[in-house]
C-alpha cells in the first residue's frame, strides 16, 4: 500500500473488531446502570411510602407524575400486610449495610484527598456500574480504604478510622441474623446505609 500504513485489505476508515467491542462494551454498562437505577428507585418508593411518606412528596422528590408514583406503590400484592417500618440505624450488621457504609466512606477519602486516594477509581467505577459488590470486590476495596487511612492519616478527620473500624468488624464477623427488613433489596438497604454515613461524615452537609 503506497505510501501508507498497510492495513490488511481493511478500509483506512473502517473499525476495528476491538474498537467497536470496547464501544458497545461502553454502551451496555451505561444501559446495565440505568437499568439498575431505575429498580432501585422503584423499591426506594417501596421503603418510602412505607416510612409513610406521601405519594405527591414521593413524586416531588423523584421527579415521577403521581400516577407514576402510585403505580409503584399498588404493585403490593393486595391482601399482603404492609411491611414494618424500615429502621435507619446505622449500626447495622447485614452485609448489605455494611457495604453501603463502606462505599460512603470510600467516597468520602476520595474527596477529602482530592482525588488522590488509593480508592479513588474504584469509587468511580462503583458510581458507574462498572463494579458490583461481590465479595471479592469489597475485600479489595476494603484494602484500598485501609491503604488510604494509612498513607493519609494526617489530612483525614478522626471519625473515618473509627466508622472503618466498625464497619470492618461487621463485614470480619458476618452476623447470624438475617437483616432487620429482610423484604428490602439489598441494593436498597446499600444504598441508603451509604446516604447515611456520608451525612454522619459531613458529606451531606
Amino acid at each position: 500500500m503506497a505510501g501508507g500504513e498497510d492495513m490488511g485489505g481493511r478500509h483506512p476508515g473502517a473499525l476495528t473488531e476491538e474498537q467497536a467491542g470496547r464501544m458497545l462494551a461502553e454502551m451496555n454498562e451505561v444501559i446495565r446502570a440505568g437499568e439498575e437505577m431505575r429498580r432501585l428507585r422503584a423499591d426506594m418508593i417501596q421503603v418510602l411510602a412505607g416510612l409513610g411518606w406521601t405519594q405527591e412528596k414521593i413524586a416531588r422528590l423523584t421527579g415521577m407524575s403521581q400516577p407514576a408514583v402510585s403505580k409503584q406503590v399498588a404493585k403490593q400484592k393486595d391482601g399482603d400486610d404492609p411491611a414494618p417500618p424500615m429502621g435507619l440505624s446505622l449500626d447495622q450488621h447485614d452485609a448489605p449495610w455494611l457495604e453501603g457504609r463502606l462505599w460512603a466512606l470510600a467516597e468520602g477519602i476520595s474527596e477529602s484527598c482530592r482525588g488522590a486516594a488509593r480508592c479513588t477509581r474504584y469509587v468511580e467505577s462503583l458510581a458507574r456500574g462498572r463494579k458490583r459488590f461481590t465479595p471479592g470486590n469489597v475485600d479489595e476495596l476494603r484494602r484500598l480504604v485501609e491503604e488510604d487511612l494509612r498513607l493519609h492519616a494526617a489530612e483525614l478527620p478522626g471519625g473515618f478510622r473509627a466508622a472503618y473500624d466498625g464497619i470492618s468488624r461487621g463485614l470480619d464477623v458476618p452476623s447470624k441474623t438475617a437483616a432487620p427488613d429482610p423484604d428490602t433489596s439489598a441494593s436498597v438497604r446499600r444504598a441508603l446505609a451509604h446516604r447515611i454515613q456520608r451525612d454522619l461524615l459531613g458529606g451531606g452537609a
